[in-house]
Protein backbone atom coordinates (compact mmCIF):
# COMPACT_ATOMS: atom_id res chain seq x y z
CA UNK A 1 0.00 0.00 0.00
CA UNK A 2 2.78 2.41 0.91
CA UNK A 3 4.66 1.46 -2.28
CA UNK A 4 1.69 2.39 -4.47
CA UNK A 5 1.42 5.77 -2.78
CA UNK A 6 5.12 6.48 -3.50
CA UNK A 7 4.72 5.47 -7.15
CA UNK A 8 1.68 7.68 -7.48
CA UNK A 9 3.48 10.59 -5.84
CA UNK A 10 6.47 10.13 -8.17
CA UNK A 11 4.21 10.03 -11.16
CA UNK A 12 2.53 13.25 -10.08
CA UNK A 13 5.91 14.89 -9.53
CA UNK A 14 7.13 13.82 -12.97
CA UNK A 15 3.89 15.00 -14.50
CA UNK A 16 4.21 18.35 -12.82
CA UNK A 17 7.79 18.61 -14.06
CA UNK A 18 6.75 17.85 -17.62
CA UNK A 19 4.06 20.47 -17.41
CA UNK A 20 6.52 22.99 -16.10
CA UNK A 21 8.85 22.41 -19.12
CA UNK A 22 6.04 22.83 -21.65
CA UNK A 23 5.29 26.52 -22.39
CA UNK A 24 1.74 27.60 -21.93
CA UNK A 25 -0.04 29.34 -24.80
CA UNK A 26 0.43 32.69 -23.00
CA UNK A 27 4.22 32.41 -22.78
CA UNK A 28 5.14 30.43 -25.98
CA UNK A 29 8.13 31.81 -28.04
CA UNK A 30 7.14 33.79 -31.14
CA UNK A 31 8.41 32.96 -34.63
CA UNK A 32 10.81 35.67 -35.91
CA UNK A 33 9.96 38.07 -38.73
CA UNK A 34 12.29 39.66 -41.28
CA UNK A 35 12.05 42.66 -43.62
CA UNK A 36 13.19 42.97 -47.20
CA UNK A 37 16.88 43.64 -47.78
CA UNK A 38 17.91 47.12 -48.94
CA UNK A 39 21.14 47.76 -50.86
CA UNK A 40 22.99 51.07 -51.06
CA UNK A 41 23.97 52.24 -53.62
CA UNK A 42 20.93 50.95 -55.46
CA UNK A 43 21.71 48.19 -57.95
CA UNK A 44 23.11 47.81 -60.41
CA UNK A 45 26.36 48.36 -58.53
CA UNK A 46 28.62 50.08 -61.07
CA UNK A 47 32.37 49.77 -60.61
CA UNK A 48 34.60 52.46 -62.15
CA UNK A 49 38.35 52.64 -61.42
CA UNK A 50 38.17 51.73 -57.72
CA UNK A 51 36.17 49.24 -55.67
CA UNK A 52 32.64 50.13 -54.62
CA UNK A 53 31.45 49.32 -51.10
CA UNK A 54 27.79 48.37 -50.91
CA UNK A 55 25.79 48.38 -47.68
CA UNK A 56 23.16 45.68 -47.05
CA UNK A 57 20.58 46.15 -44.32
CA UNK A 58 17.40 44.52 -43.05
CA UNK A 59 15.43 44.34 -39.79
CA UNK A 60 14.19 41.42 -37.70
CA UNK A 61 11.79 40.96 -34.84
CA UNK A 62 11.95 38.25 -32.19
CA UNK A 63 15.16 36.88 -33.68
CA UNK A 64 18.07 35.79 -31.55
CA UNK A 65 20.53 36.29 -34.38
CA UNK A 66 20.62 36.83 -38.15
CA UNK A 67 22.92 36.19 -41.05
CA UNK A 68 23.32 37.37 -44.64
CA UNK A 69 24.86 35.22 -47.34
CA UNK A 70 26.08 36.57 -50.70
CA UNK A 71 26.54 34.24 -53.64
CA UNK A 72 28.57 35.29 -56.72
CA UNK A 73 27.33 34.32 -60.19
CA UNK A 74 28.18 30.74 -61.14
CA UNK A 75 28.49 29.42 -57.58
CA UNK A 76 25.97 27.31 -55.69
CA UNK A 77 27.00 28.25 -52.17
CA UNK A 78 26.87 31.69 -50.59
CA UNK A 79 29.34 33.22 -48.17
CA UNK A 80 28.17 35.00 -45.01
CA UNK A 81 29.22 38.60 -44.39
CA UNK A 82 29.67 40.17 -41.00
CA UNK A 83 26.55 41.87 -39.65
CA UNK A 84 26.26 44.56 -37.00
CA UNK A 85 23.04 44.60 -34.94
CA UNK A 86 21.33 47.80 -33.81
CA UNK A 87 18.34 47.05 -31.54
CA UNK A 88 15.44 49.46 -31.34
CA UNK A 89 12.43 48.32 -29.36
CA UNK A 90 11.34 44.84 -30.37
CA UNK A 91 13.20 45.24 -33.65
CA UNK A 92 16.83 44.88 -34.58
CA UNK A 93 18.46 46.43 -37.62
CA UNK A 94 21.26 44.38 -39.16
CA UNK A 95 23.87 46.04 -41.36
CA UNK A 96 26.75 44.60 -43.34
CA UNK A 97 29.07 45.76 -46.10
CA UNK A 98 30.74 44.16 -49.08
CA UNK A 99 33.38 45.62 -51.43
CA UNK A 100 33.05 44.94 -55.16
CA UNK A 101 36.08 45.48 -57.38
CA UNK A 102 34.53 44.50 -60.70
CA UNK A 103 36.48 41.23 -61.02
CA UNK A 104 33.26 39.23 -60.59
CA UNK A 105 30.40 40.82 -62.49
CA UNK A 106 26.93 39.64 -63.30
CA UNK A 107 23.96 38.58 -61.22
CA UNK A 108 24.68 38.00 -57.53
CA UNK A 109 22.25 36.39 -55.06
CA UNK A 110 21.63 37.13 -51.41
CA UNK A 111 19.88 35.24 -48.61
CA UNK A 112 19.00 36.91 -45.29
CA UNK A 113 17.98 34.61 -42.39
CA UNK A 114 16.38 35.51 -39.06
CA UNK A 115 17.09 32.72 -36.51
CA UNK A 116 14.65 32.04 -33.70
CA UNK A 117 11.79 29.69 -32.95
CA UNK A 118 11.66 28.66 -36.56
CA UNK A 119 13.91 30.44 -39.08
CA UNK A 120 12.54 33.07 -41.46
CA UNK A 121 14.37 34.24 -44.58
CA UNK A 122 14.22 36.55 -47.57
CA UNK A 123 16.24 36.41 -50.76
CA UNK A 124 16.87 38.24 -54.00
CA UNK A 125 19.40 39.17 -56.67
CA UNK A 126 21.37 42.24 -57.76
CA UNK A 127 23.71 43.15 -60.59
CA UNK A 128 27.37 44.09 -60.38
CA UNK A 129 28.65 45.68 -63.59
CA UNK A 130 31.70 47.53 -64.81
CA UNK A 131 31.24 51.15 -65.93
CA UNK A 132 30.81 51.47 -69.66
CA UNK A 133 33.86 52.66 -71.57
CA UNK A 134 32.71 55.36 -73.97
CA UNK A 135 34.38 56.88 -77.02
CA UNK A 136 33.35 59.56 -79.50
CA UNK A 137 34.43 58.61 -83.01
CA UNK A 138 34.11 60.04 -86.52
CA UNK A 139 33.67 63.60 -85.23
CA UNK A 140 33.61 66.16 -88.04
CA UNK A 141 32.92 69.88 -88.39
CA UNK A 142 32.40 70.97 -91.99
CA UNK A 143 33.01 72.76 -94.23
CA UNK A 144 36.52 73.68 -93.12
CA UNK A 145 36.36 77.23 -94.53
CA UNK A 146 33.28 79.44 -94.22
CA UNK A 147 32.22 83.07 -94.12
CA UNK A 148 31.54 84.55 -90.71
CA UNK A 149 28.00 83.78 -89.58
CA UNK A 150 27.55 80.79 -91.91
CA UNK A 151 26.13 77.52 -90.61
CA UNK A 152 28.40 74.50 -90.28
CA UNK A 153 27.46 70.90 -89.57
CA UNK A 154 28.99 68.94 -86.70
CA UNK A 155 28.49 65.19 -86.37
CA UNK A 156 29.94 62.09 -84.76
CA UNK A 157 29.12 58.85 -83.01
CA UNK A 158 29.11 57.90 -79.32
CA UNK A 159 30.15 54.33 -78.54
CA UNK A 160 29.86 52.42 -75.26
CA UNK A 161 31.99 49.28 -75.04
CA UNK A 162 32.29 49.41 -78.80
CA UNK A 163 28.55 49.70 -79.53
CA UNK A 164 26.37 52.65 -80.49
CA UNK A 165 25.15 54.40 -77.33
CA UNK A 166 21.74 55.96 -77.96
CA UNK A 167 19.63 58.41 -75.99
CA UNK A 168 22.63 60.18 -74.45
CA UNK A 169 23.33 63.93 -74.18
CA UNK A 170 26.46 65.15 -75.97
CA UNK A 171 27.75 68.74 -75.72
CA UNK A 172 29.15 70.52 -78.78
CA UNK A 173 31.95 72.82 -77.59
CA UNK A 174 34.19 75.40 -79.27
CA UNK A 175 37.58 76.97 -78.54
CA UNK A 176 38.31 80.16 -80.43
CA UNK A 177 41.80 80.68 -81.78
CA UNK A 178 43.83 82.34 -79.03
CA UNK A 179 41.50 81.19 -76.23
CA UNK A 180 42.53 78.77 -73.46
CA UNK A 181 39.34 76.79 -72.96
CA UNK A 182 36.32 75.33 -74.70
CA UNK A 183 32.83 76.67 -74.16
CA UNK A 184 29.55 74.86 -74.74
CA UNK A 185 27.61 75.94 -77.83
CA UNK A 186 24.73 73.46 -77.87
CA UNK A 187 23.65 69.97 -76.79
CA UNK A 188 22.41 67.08 -78.90
CA UNK A 189 20.95 63.66 -78.10
CA UNK A 190 22.38 60.56 -79.73
CA UNK A 191 20.19 58.36 -81.88
CA UNK A 192 19.65 54.66 -81.36
CA UNK A 193 22.94 53.79 -83.04
CA UNK A 194 24.89 56.51 -81.20
CA UNK A 195 25.08 59.01 -84.11
CA UNK A 196 24.53 62.71 -83.44
CA UNK A 197 24.56 65.85 -85.59
CA UNK A 198 23.79 69.54 -85.25
CA UNK A 199 23.96 72.79 -87.21
CA UNK A 200 25.84 75.65 -85.51
CA UNK A 201 26.82 79.13 -86.63
CA UNK A 202 30.54 79.82 -87.09
CA UNK A 203 31.55 83.29 -85.99
CA UNK A 204 35.30 82.87 -85.43
CA UNK A 205 38.17 80.60 -86.42
CA UNK A 206 38.76 77.82 -83.91
CA UNK A 207 38.36 74.20 -82.92
CA UNK A 208 35.14 72.22 -82.46
CA UNK A 209 34.70 69.00 -80.51
CA UNK A 210 32.06 66.83 -78.80
CA UNK A 211 32.06 66.01 -75.08
CA UNK A 212 30.17 63.29 -73.19
CA UNK A 213 29.98 63.81 -69.42
CA UNK A 214 30.27 60.81 -67.10
CA UNK A 215 27.01 59.30 -65.86
CA UNK A 216 26.19 56.82 -63.09
CA UNK A 217 26.92 53.95 -65.48
CA UNK A 218 29.37 55.28 -68.08
CA UNK A 219 32.72 57.03 -68.24
CA UNK A 220 33.22 60.46 -69.80
CA UNK A 221 34.81 60.89 -73.21
CA UNK A 222 35.91 63.69 -75.54
CA UNK A 223 36.25 63.59 -79.32
CA UNK A 224 39.20 64.76 -81.36
CA UNK A 225 39.06 68.47 -82.24
CA UNK A 226 38.31 69.68 -85.77
CA UNK A 227 39.32 73.18 -86.92
CA UNK A 228 37.11 75.46 -88.99
CA UNK A 229 38.54 78.67 -90.48
CA UNK A 230 36.19 81.65 -90.69
CA UNK A 231 36.61 84.43 -93.22
CA UNK A 232 35.34 87.87 -92.38
CA UNK A 233 32.39 88.33 -94.73
CA UNK A 234 30.51 91.53 -95.51
CA UNK A 235 28.58 93.10 -92.68
CA UNK A 236 24.82 92.78 -92.88
CA UNK A 237 22.53 95.79 -93.03
CA UNK A 238 18.84 96.37 -92.40
CA UNK A 239 16.33 99.18 -92.78
CA UNK A 240 14.13 99.44 -89.73
CA UNK A 241 11.04 101.48 -88.90
CA UNK A 242 10.25 102.41 -92.50
CA UNK A 243 7.01 104.35 -92.63
CA UNK A 244 5.11 106.16 -95.38
CA UNK A 245 2.57 108.65 -94.05
CA UNK A 246 0.00 110.01 -93.75
CA UNK A 247 -2.21 107.00 -94.38
CA UNK A 248 -4.54 107.43 -96.21
CA UNK A 249 -3.58 110.49 -98.22
CA UNK A 250 -5.36 112.58 -100.84
CA UNK A 251 -4.06 112.66 -104.36
CA UNK A 252 -1.63 115.51 -104.84
CA UNK A 253 -0.71 115.73 -101.16
CA UNK A 254 2.76 115.06 -99.84
CA UNK A 255 3.86 111.71 -98.46
CA UNK A 256 6.73 111.58 -95.97
CA UNK A 257 9.08 108.57 -95.74
CA UNK A 258 11.14 107.87 -92.63
CA UNK A 259 13.25 105.04 -91.30
CA UNK A 260 16.74 104.16 -90.14
CA UNK A 261 19.64 102.22 -91.62
CA UNK A 262 21.33 99.72 -89.31
CA UNK A 263 24.61 97.94 -89.97
CA UNK A 264 25.63 94.82 -88.08
CA UNK A 265 27.46 95.73 -84.89
CA UNK A 266 26.46 99.42 -85.04
CA UNK A 267 23.37 101.35 -83.99
CA UNK A 268 23.29 103.33 -87.20
CA UNK A 269 25.49 104.62 -90.01
CA UNK A 270 25.45 108.17 -91.30
CA UNK A 271 26.26 109.35 -94.82
CA UNK A 272 24.68 106.42 -96.70
CA UNK A 273 22.16 106.97 -99.49
CA UNK A 274 18.79 105.25 -99.13
CA UNK A 275 16.38 105.20 -102.07
CA UNK A 276 12.57 105.11 -101.93
CA UNK A 277 10.71 102.96 -104.47
CA UNK A 278 7.00 102.68 -105.35
CA UNK A 279 4.87 99.90 -106.85
CA UNK A 280 1.31 100.82 -107.85
CA UNK A 281 -1.58 98.49 -107.10
CA UNK A 282 -1.84 95.90 -109.86
CA UNK A 283 1.75 96.43 -111.01
CA UNK A 284 4.74 94.11 -110.60
CA UNK A 285 7.39 96.77 -111.08
CA UNK A 286 9.12 98.84 -108.44
CA UNK A 287 10.00 102.36 -109.61
CA UNK A 288 12.55 104.72 -108.11
CA UNK A 289 10.95 107.91 -106.71
CA UNK A 290 13.35 109.75 -104.42
CA UNK A 291 16.25 109.27 -101.99
CA UNK A 292 17.97 110.70 -98.92
CA UNK A 293 21.35 110.45 -97.19
CA UNK A 294 21.28 109.05 -93.67
CA UNK A 295 22.00 111.38 -90.81
CA UNK A 296 22.55 110.84 -87.10
CA UNK A 297 21.86 107.26 -85.99
CA UNK A 298 21.29 106.27 -89.62
CA UNK A 299 17.94 108.06 -89.90
CA UNK A 300 16.59 109.29 -93.23
CA UNK A 301 13.63 111.40 -94.40
CA UNK A 302 12.22 111.97 -97.86
CA UNK A 303 8.95 113.08 -99.43
CA UNK A 304 7.00 112.64 -102.64
CA UNK A 305 3.63 113.57 -104.12
CA UNK A 306 0.91 110.96 -103.73
CA UNK A 307 -0.64 110.01 -107.05
CA UNK A 308 -2.21 106.55 -106.67
CA UNK A 309 -2.58 103.77 -104.09
CA UNK A 310 0.26 101.29 -103.83
CA UNK A 311 3.30 100.03 -101.99
CA UNK A 312 6.35 101.99 -100.84
CA UNK A 313 9.70 100.67 -99.61
CA UNK A 314 13.26 101.83 -98.95
CA UNK A 315 16.35 100.22 -100.49
CA UNK A 316 20.02 100.43 -99.57
CA UNK A 317 22.45 99.35 -102.29
CA UNK A 318 25.27 98.61 -99.85
CA UNK A 319 28.89 99.69 -99.96
CA UNK A 320 32.33 98.15 -99.64
CA UNK A 321 32.20 95.60 -96.83
CA UNK A 322 28.46 96.08 -96.22
CA UNK A 323 25.64 94.18 -97.90
CA UNK A 324 22.59 95.99 -99.20
CA UNK A 325 19.09 95.60 -97.76
CA UNK A 326 15.43 96.34 -98.43
CA UNK A 327 12.82 97.48 -95.92
CA UNK A 328 9.39 96.01 -95.39
CA UNK A 329 6.83 97.45 -97.80
CA UNK A 330 4.21 99.94 -96.58
CA UNK A 331 0.87 100.23 -98.42
CA UNK A 332 -0.73 103.66 -98.67
CA UNK A 333 -4.23 104.35 -99.91
CA UNK A 334 -4.53 107.48 -102.05
CA UNK A 335 -7.97 109.02 -102.07
CA UNK A 336 -9.08 110.61 -105.30
CA UNK A 337 -10.69 113.76 -103.88
CA UNK A 338 -14.09 114.67 -105.25
CA UNK A 339 -14.90 118.27 -106.05
CA UNK A 340 -16.12 118.68 -102.51
CA UNK A 341 -16.33 121.82 -100.43
CA UNK A 342 -12.98 123.49 -100.16
CA UNK A 343 -10.89 122.66 -97.19
CA UNK A 344 -10.53 124.97 -94.24
CA UNK A 345 -7.34 126.86 -93.66
CA UNK A 346 -5.27 126.11 -90.56
CA UNK A 347 -2.51 127.90 -88.73
CA UNK A 348 0.08 127.01 -86.11
CA UNK A 349 0.59 129.85 -83.64
CA UNK A 350 2.45 130.56 -80.43
CA UNK A 351 5.18 128.08 -81.28
CA UNK A 352 8.01 128.14 -78.77
CA UNK A 353 11.04 125.91 -78.18
CA UNK A 354 12.53 126.28 -74.70
CA UNK A 355 14.65 126.56 -72.58
CA UNK A 356 17.10 128.68 -74.54
CA UNK A 357 19.97 127.82 -74.43
CA UNK A 358 19.81 124.12 -73.40
CA UNK A 359 22.59 121.79 -72.26
CA UNK A 360 23.48 119.02 -74.71
CA UNK A 361 21.52 115.84 -73.99
CA UNK A 362 18.87 117.63 -71.88
CA UNK A 363 15.21 117.84 -72.87
CA UNK A 364 13.88 120.64 -75.09
CA UNK A 365 10.18 121.40 -74.71
CA UNK A 366 7.91 122.60 -77.51
CA UNK A 367 4.48 124.17 -77.35
CA UNK A 368 2.11 125.82 -79.72
CA UNK A 369 -1.48 125.88 -80.89
CA UNK A 370 -3.23 124.49 -83.98
CA UNK A 371 -6.26 126.44 -85.19
CA UNK A 372 -8.76 126.07 -88.02
CA UNK A 373 -10.67 128.81 -89.87
CA UNK A 374 -14.31 128.13 -89.02
CA UNK A 375 -16.22 130.58 -91.22
CA UNK A 376 -13.99 133.47 -90.32
CA UNK A 377 -13.34 132.49 -86.70
CA UNK A 378 -10.15 130.76 -85.61
CA UNK A 379 -10.95 127.76 -83.41
CA UNK A 380 -8.73 125.18 -81.71
CA UNK A 381 -8.30 122.03 -83.81
CA UNK A 382 -7.22 118.45 -82.99
CA UNK A 383 -4.75 117.12 -85.54
CA UNK A 384 -1.54 115.22 -86.11
CA UNK A 385 1.44 117.56 -86.07
CA UNK A 386 5.06 116.76 -86.87
CA UNK A 387 8.12 118.29 -85.23
CA UNK A 388 11.02 119.17 -87.57
CA UNK A 389 14.60 120.30 -86.93
CA UNK A 390 17.18 122.03 -89.15
CA UNK A 391 20.74 121.92 -87.75
CA UNK A 392 22.74 125.10 -87.73
CA UNK A 393 24.43 125.51 -91.14
CA UNK A 394 22.13 123.00 -92.85
CA UNK A 395 19.52 123.81 -95.50
CA UNK A 396 17.43 120.77 -94.89
CA UNK A 397 14.68 120.17 -92.36
CA UNK A 398 14.72 116.77 -90.64
CA UNK A 399 11.67 114.96 -89.30
CA UNK A 400 11.95 114.29 -85.55
CA UNK A 401 8.65 113.00 -84.16
CA UNK A 402 4.85 113.27 -84.34
CA UNK A 403 2.40 114.51 -81.70
CA UNK A 404 -1.32 115.37 -81.53
CA UNK A 405 -2.98 118.61 -80.57
CA UNK A 406 -5.80 118.54 -78.04
CA UNK A 407 -9.41 119.41 -78.85
CA UNK A 408 -8.56 123.00 -77.95
CA UNK A 409 -5.62 122.90 -80.37
CA UNK A 410 -2.92 122.99 -77.73
CA UNK A 411 0.38 121.27 -78.57
CA UNK A 412 3.12 120.02 -76.29
CA UNK A 413 6.00 117.60 -76.69
CA UNK A 414 9.68 117.24 -75.79
CA UNK A 415 12.89 115.73 -77.17
CA UNK A 416 16.54 115.78 -76.14
CA UNK A 417 18.67 118.51 -77.67
CA UNK A 418 21.91 117.45 -79.30
CA UNK A 419 22.78 120.25 -81.75
CA UNK A 420 22.01 123.92 -82.16
CA UNK A 421 19.48 124.78 -84.85
CA UNK A 422 15.93 125.75 -85.77
CA UNK A 423 12.74 123.95 -84.80
CA UNK A 424 9.18 124.13 -86.12
CA UNK A 425 5.81 122.35 -86.09
CA UNK A 426 4.25 121.17 -89.39
CA UNK A 427 0.61 120.18 -89.77
CA UNK A 428 0.11 118.10 -92.90
CA UNK A 429 -3.60 118.75 -93.08
CA UNK A 430 -6.38 116.18 -93.36
CA UNK A 431 -9.52 115.57 -95.36
CA UNK A 432 -11.14 118.72 -93.95
CA UNK A 433 -8.23 121.09 -93.61
CA UNK A 434 -5.14 122.38 -95.38
CA UNK A 435 -1.75 121.97 -93.80
CA UNK A 436 0.22 124.72 -92.16
CA UNK A 437 3.64 125.41 -90.71
CA UNK A 438 4.59 127.28 -87.56
CA UNK A 439 7.26 129.93 -87.31
CA UNK A 440 10.76 128.58 -86.74
CA UNK A 441 12.49 128.99 -83.38
CA UNK A 442 16.28 128.82 -82.89
CA UNK A 443 17.77 127.12 -79.83
CA UNK A 444 21.49 127.06 -79.00
CA UNK A 445 22.79 123.81 -77.46
CA UNK A 446 25.61 124.19 -74.96
CA UNK A 447 28.21 121.43 -74.64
Amino acid sequence: MLQRIRVAALAMALGAGVLALTPTSATAAKAPSISAVTISPSPPIVVFDSAVTATFSFTTKDAGKAELQLKPPGLSVGTPIELKPAPFGQWTKWTGTKSFDGKVTGKWSFLAIAHGDGDQSTSGTFEVVKALDTKIVDFDASPDLVDRGDLIKVSGRLLADGKGYGGQSVAITFRERGADSYREITKVTTGGNGWFRAAVRARATGWWRAEFAATATARASVSDADRVDVRRGNLGSSIVGFDARPEPVDKGDKLSFTGALRVEGRDGVAGQRVAVFFKADGSHRWQYVTSDVTGRHGRFWASATAETSGWWRAEYAGTRGVNGSVSDADWVKVNQPAPAPSKADTRLIKFNAYPEPVKRGKYLKFKGKLQVDDEGTWEGYSGRVALYFKPLGSKKWQYVKTTWSSDSGRLYTKVKGWNSGHWRFVFGGDEDTYGSTSRKDYVRVKR
